[in-house]
């Protein structure tokens, strides 16, 4: 066993019986939808852009020239450098998909909403959730991402959002650091990809930041909560943010502060 799962054994399954009761899902196959109640908002996952700029080269283009490169043509030169030996991480229409941390230096966050301006478009399209679909496009013709923009990823925050909301939500939490929590994994971020098994793990908020390394799972939970269920957070697997439902002070917290990026959705009550 390893030490993240020590911290968080699993729990009977019925611990989210009440999410059942909650959203009328019965399996939660991508994590169970909750309403924002009393009060809820996003928090929007990370994405981020290189002091240089966006750049006009596509994430697409920039697999190709890779993929060139490698398959012993001749070096590929762009814009005066030599991009032959270029390490290319995949990313084209959207982001990638799980985990993701700071791409390190030379890159800060491009928040949604200072993307929204640059393209004269809302940060959420009206109607849906934060998604491929509906962030600010900030692609380029050919469908693509400049290669110097790192989109959000899809189904799971970034590392340093999931730390700050987790420090957020034990300042809104009854016992802090000691607040006792549930996670709950849906069926296809399990082995055994079983809709019938609600997979639910116990431990303390505490010890949250773990779970982003949790040896079993590719993703960060699809519902976590504490244990008088004072709120809940939802991350839907195909979206690129993360929904928290609670009080007003704590939704309050998440779109005042200066690191993470939070919007009310009107729309999804």
């Amino acid at each position: 066993m390893s030490e993240i799962s020590a911290l968080w054994p699993i729990a009977p399954s019925s611990e989210a019986s009440w999410l059942i009761e909650l959203t009328g899902d019965a399996h939660g196959v991508t994590g169970f939808h909750t309403p924002g109640l009393p009060d809820g908002a996003w928090v929007l996952n990370a994405m981020y852009e290189h002091e240089l700029g966006a750049g006009s080269l596509s994430h697409d283009e920039l697999r190709r020239i890779g993929e060139e490169a490698r398959g012993g043509r001749s070096p590929v030169v762009v814009d005066g450098h030599d991009l032959s030996f270029l390490q290319v991480d995949g990313v084209a229409t959207g982001g990638g998909v799980g985990h993701a941390e700071h791409p390190g230096p030379g890159y800060r966050r491009l928040r949604w909403s200072e993307l929204a301006r640059r393209t004269s478009g809302p940060v959420v399209r009206d109607g849906y959730l934060p998604s491929y679909r509906s962030s600010p496009d900030g692609r380029l013709p050919d469908g693509s991402w400049p290669v110097g923009i790192k989109p959000p990823t899809e189904g799971a925050l970034d590392r340093p959002t999931w730390n700050r909301l987790i420090e957020l939500l034990v300042e809104h939490s009854p016992a802090g650091m000691d607040t006792v929590c549930f996670a709950f994994y849906n069926p296809l971020l399990t082995r055994e990809c079983d809709i019938d098994d609600h997979r639910v793990l116990r431990g303390r908020l505490g010890d949250a930041w773990s779970l982003y390394d949790h040896p079993d799972f590719a993703s960060t939970a699809s519902n976590l909560w504490p244990q008088d269920r004072s709120w809940v957070t939802f991350t839907d697997q195909d979206l690129w943010g993360t929904k928290v439902s609670g009080p007003a002070e704590l939704i309050e917290a998440l779109l005042d502060d200066a690191m993470i990026e939070a919007v009310r959705l009107p729309w999804d009550t």
